[in-house]
């Protein structure tokens, strides 16, 4: 397993990380602990989380994928793993975290404090905002409209807030999650104009199905030195081939309505269908090729793997042994110039 720093932090992070949003709805308690022993045994420390897991999000089950972890965290040497968790942000009705969640002082400490105890430890390695206090279109959306603009807690201020909490020593570095360019700058400009912490991730899709990142966020987060985790880089299993063969295939996007609305639109199944013909040409599964495409861009520090089975998370772990060479990556961009971004 390779390891890299995060962002411009001191922490090595293996390439390859376990996500672990499914612990809790689609995953038990003991799948969980499963999970978690075999990505440490091929070399994974790095565990990512939020308070809002499992997904879909439910007030029944809100925070239980933390606390999951925490019970496995319990038994582990704590220095020898990286812990990152998530606090939820406005605009998603979710009633059940702090009554309307926001990204200020109140709900900062409050969420950090429930994370902490969720967890069972005295610290988070990579405390992220999972989605902008501000208004920003996400989750499939990409255009901007000025008319969903509402009241919100400046980056400056929280930043100011979460350099208090890495002072108390909570949580040792902060990155975000579903950001922007203008996002990235902005959190770097305060930190350096006002002395406080940088900002060393930002968590977005990217997957073949999704380089949006790399238009204005690749260039944003080269020169302000952050680094990237990528999710959905199976394009919520779509990059396995599975519904090419089986429109019915069991996945989250049949399993819960509404969910990957972006995985719906025009030309995902047509660039499928060219990515999986890559792979099989040159003998490899397509999870190890979108995988290792995702794992080689310069800009990723990591990938999050999303798996339900062992079995899965098996098959995704094989990905690092696989390098993209220069002849993959010109039969890749070939397939990227036909069908550019299906699933922005």
């Amino acid at each position: 397993m390779e390891y890299r720093n995060l962002g411009n932090s001191d922490l090595k992070v293996s390439a390859l990380a376990l996500g672990t949003m499914t612990f809790g709805e689609q995953n038990t308690e003991a799948d969980a602990h499963q999970q978690l022993d075999l990505a440490v045994s091929h070399g994974i420390n790095f565990i990512d989380t939020a308070e809002m897991y499992p997904v879909p999000p439910r007030a029944e089950t809100a925070h239980r994928t933390e606390s999951y972890i925490g019970s496995w965290l319990a038994h582990q040497q704590r220095d020898k793993i990286i812990v990152a968790t998530k606090i939820a942000g406005p605009s998603r009705g979710f009633g059940w975290i702090r009554g309307t969640p926001r990204i200020n002082r109140e709900h900062i400490i409050s969420a950090i404090d429930g994370s902490l105890r969720r967890l069972k430890t005295d610290y988070i390695d990579l405390y992220q905002i999972h989605w902008p206090d501000r208004y920003v279109p996400m989750f499939g959306s990409t255009s901007y409209d000025v008319t969903q603009e509402h009241e919100n807690t400046t980056i400056a201020e929280q930043l100011q807030i979460l350099s208090e909490m890495i002072k108390e020593g909570k949580i040792r570095h902060i990155g975000v999650s579903n950001e922007t360019p203008w996002g990235v700058a902005e959190f770097a400009r305060c930190a350096e104009q006002q002395g406080l912490p940088k900002i060393v991730t930002i968590q977005n899709a990217y997957s073949l199905l999704n380089r949006s990142f790399e238009n204005g966020l690749a260039e944003t987060c080269r020169h302000t030195n952050v680094g990237l985790l990528t999710y959905s880089s199976l394009a919520f299993g779509w990059l396995s081939g599975k519904y090419l063969t089986n429109p019915n295939a069991k996945g989250r996007i049949n399993l819960f309505s509404g969910f990957g609305q972006r995985y719906g639109k025009p030309n995902v199944s047509s660039a499928t269908k060219e990515y999986v013909r890559i792979a099989q040409e040159i003998g490899i599964s397509p999870v190890s090729l979108a995988l290792a495409f995702a794992r080689t861009r310069w800009f990723t520090n990591s990938v999050i793997l999303g798996a339900t089975t062992l079995e899965q998370l098996t098959e995704n772990l094989k990905s690092v042994e696989l390098n993209i060479t220069s002849e993959i990556l010109e039969k890749i961009e070939a397939v990227h110039k036909t069908f550019p971004n299906p699933a922005p």
